[in-house]
């Protein structure tokens, strides 16, 4: 256990319980406990293979590199279609955990295994990625615009471009691309 994510079990939550249960089971697969994205985050020699977190309707175990398990039990959930490589595993009881501590365990077990072999998922190319036409159109009439994007990493580019291709209106994607047109210029990322 490490005392600086005992905060995270000792507050109040609608899942205390069910976190306190998720934390047995990590701690007794050999992983360490971190405190990452302020959750409970479980490495094996420092790769992150598993997270505990909650939201409203459930709590969940997130692997980092779920897409590369079996998922035999066929339980692993991807969050959004945005998601690319993390699987969760969700609960809503303390009894779904007992009755599937084993099939964690297996899940877990696996996971470390990938983390042992060094196997990397296979992520989609910037090209894959949708680019709204607000933005197509801005790159066009920017050439400067454009090569200080294609000059950012593969992550700030999907990062952009799922965040200028969410919004539904039109007007809000163009507000978005505007406001990040010093950020990229800059080469700095959506949240840098």
């Amino acid at each position: 256990m490490n005392p600086k994510v005992d905060f995270f079990f000792n507050k109040t939550s609608k899942w205390n319980q069910e976190y306190n249960k998720l934390r047995s089971i990590l701690l007794n697969c050999g992983l360490t406990e971190e405190l990452k994205w302020g959750c409970p985050c479980y490495t094996f020699q420092k790769n992150n293979v598993v997270l505990i977190h909650g939201f409203k309707e459930y709590c969940a175990l997130l692997f980092h590199k779920g897409v590369l398990l079996k998922d035999t039990e066929n339980i692993l959930i991807q969050q959004t279609k945005d998601v690319q490589v993390a699987r969760q595993i969700r609960f809503t009881s303390i009894s779904e955990i007992e009755n599937l501590q084993h099939t964690i365990r297996a899940y877990v077990y696996e996971a470390i295994e990938v983390e042992k072999a060094g196997i990397q998922p296979q992520l989609k190319e910037v090209a894959q990625f949708e680019m709204a036409d607000e933005f197509k159109s801005i790159l066009d009439e920017q050439p400067e615009l454009k090569k200080a994007f294609e000059e950012l990493t593969p992550g700030r580019q999907r990062a952009y471009l799922l965040h200028f291709s969410q919004p539904k209106q039109s007007k809000t994607r163009t507000s978005r691309v505007e406001k990040a047109i010093p950020k990229i210029m800059d080469g700095k990322g959506l949240n840098d």
